[in-house]
């Protein structure tokens, strides 16, 4: 043990946001019951890649007695990390038609999906038509080698959007494949890891992220903008930040 600089991780301001997690490329920061922990003092490094990610300024850098950093106990974390992300990819993706029947590949014709305006004593009602074009669409569960996926325009979808936003099919949806996934309940890693794949083993025309308005959920967005980096590849990003009052906003 010797005092150095390492992470510190206030847990009373974190909200479990994850925007944290792709920012520490050692991996040692993990979203654990709603809250970022700091796995392993070894694994840390005490630079701070991860303070100015943070929206609650919730990690600081301070000195303290610690293990010294560990480039092999990193590697050898980091290399676990990826298989486990393997494995629940292959589980989720390549075993979908012997799983769960829900989970089985499904493409959907909705080039043609219109909406009408129906008529019934005097009252107009707009019967808007769904605009998914592919099943599954969460993203612990679509395989990155879905074949929806090449030359696709990407949506990927915080899944409170679509509760929020009344046009939702209409306006975000149309013409795009989506995957969804909330960045405050599931493992913000594995979201990285899982949309740099799909951008890597297909050709991705352009993604979109729409995400709420509250800074959990801004995780999401760090996520795909580190699988855009992670892939190598000049893909545009649109950004979409719903309100809670299901206002939109584009940038």
């Amino acid at each position: 043990m010797a005092m150095r600089k390492i992470v510190q991780i206030d847990e009373n301001k974190c909200n479990g946001c994850g925007v944290c997690v792709p920012s520490c490329a050692e991996g040692a920061i993990k979203i654990i019951d709603g809250k970022a922990k700091l796995l392993s003092d070894n694994l840390c490094d005490g630079l701070g890649a991860c303070l100015g990610d943070c929206p609650m300024d919730a990690i600081t850098i301070i000195e303290r007695e610690a293990e010294e950093f560990d480039e092999e106990a990193v590697k050898v974390h980091l290399g676990h990390e990826q298989k486990d992300a393997h494995q629940q990819g292959h589980h989720h993706g390549h075993h979908h038609g012997g799983g769960c029947p829900g989970s089985q590949l499904r493409m959907l014709n909705k080039s043609g999906a219109q909406s009408t305006a129906v008529v019934e004593n005097g009252d107009v009602e707009i019967k808007i038509k769904s605009q998914l074009q592919q099943w599954p669409v969460q993203l612990m569960l679509v395989p990155p080698t879905a074949p929806y996926f090449e030359g696709a325009d990407l949506l990927v979808t915080a899944d409170c959007v679509p509760f929020a936003y009344p046009n939702y099919h209409l306006d975000i949806l149309k013409g795009k494949k989506v995957v969804i996934g909330c960045p405050k309940l599931d493992d913000v890693a594995f979201y990285v890891t899982k949309l740099t794949q799909i951008m890597k083993m297909n050709e991705i025309k352009s993604v979109t992220v729409a995400f709420m308005e509250v800074p959990c959920c801004t995780g999401i967005v760090r996520a795909v903008e580190k699988a855009i980096g992670d892939s190598g590849k000049n893909i545009p990003l649109h950004r979409v930040r719903i309100g809670i009052e299901g206002d939109a906003s584009k940038f």
